[in-house]
C-alpha cells in the first residue's frame, strides 16, 4: 500500500467505526433517541436500559465486530505498509470513530466493546485477562462502569507484564486512557455513591 492508500484506509476505518449501531438499533426497534435518554450514550449498557436486553446484546456484538472486522481484513490480506505498526493505528482509528462518531456530531460510545473487538486478534492474552478481571469486578461490586474501568487499566498492564513495552502496549495504553476519560462522569458518580448498578 502507498501512503495515500494508507490514509484512505484510515479514513474508511474511522467512518466504519462511526456507524452508531446502538443509536440505530434503539431508534429502529424501540422508536427512541438514545442520545436523549439514560446516560445519552450509544453503548450496550445504556441500550439495555432503554431498549432491553436483546437489543443490548445485539449492540454489543455489532460494536465488537466493528473493531474486529478491519483488523481481520488487514491480517487476512497481509497488506504491506510504509508506516510502522500501521495495524495499531487502524485499530485506534476504528475506536476513535466509535467514540466520536462523525454521524452523531462527534458523540458516541465509550469504546469498551470496540476496543476488545479491535484487540482480540492482535493481543489475545491481554484481552482474555482483562475480560476476566471485568467479570470479577462487575460480579463483586455490581457496577458495569467499574468493571469497564478495571478492564481498561488491566489491558496495558497485562501486556506490559507479558511482553514488556511493545507497540501493542502503547496502543492499549492509549485505548485505556480513552476509556477512562469517557467514563469520567461514571467515576464521579461512583465516588459520590450515585452510580446505577447493573
Amino acid at each position: 500500500m502507498t501512503l495515500y492508500q494508507e490514509i484512505a484506509f484510515m479514513i474508511l476505518v474511522y467512518l466504519w467505526g462511526s456507524v452508531p449501531f446502538g443509536y440505530l438499533l434503539t431508534k429502529y426497534f424501540a422508536g427512541k433517541n438514545i442520545l436523549k435518554l439514560g446516560s445519552g450514550n450509544i453503548g450496550s449498557t445504556n441500550v439495555r436500559r432503554i431498549a432491553g436486553k436483546k437489543i443490548s446484546i445485539l449492540t454489543q456484538l455489532l460494536d465488537m465486530l466493528k473493531g474486529f472486522f478491519p483488523i481481520a481484513l488487514f491480517l487476512f490480506f497481509d497488506l504491506d505498509t510504509t508506516v510502522p505498526y500501521y495495524i495499531f493505528l487502524l485499530a485506534l482509528g476504528v475506536i476513535i470513530g466509535h467514540d466520536f462518531s462523525l454521524f452523531l456530531k462527534f458523540k458516541g460510545g465509550k469504546g469498551v466493546n470496540t476496543t476488545l473487538g479491535a484487540s482480540v486478534l492482535l493481543i489475545p492474552y491481554s484481552v482474555i485477562i482483562s475480560v476476566a478481571i471485568y467479570f470479577v469486578v462487575k460480579r463483586r461490586f455490581k457496577y458495569v462502569s467499574l468493571g469497564s474501568i478495571a478492564l481498561a487499566i488491566a489491558m496495558p498492564i497485562s501486556e506490559l507484564i507479558i511482553h514488556q513495552t511493545t507497540p501493542a502496549f502503547y496502543f492499549l495504553f492509549a485505548s485505556s486512557i480513552l476509556i477512562i476519560l469517557l467514563h469520567r462522569q461514571n467515576i464521579t458518580r461512583l465516588i459520590g455513591g450515585n452510580e446505577l448498578k447493573s
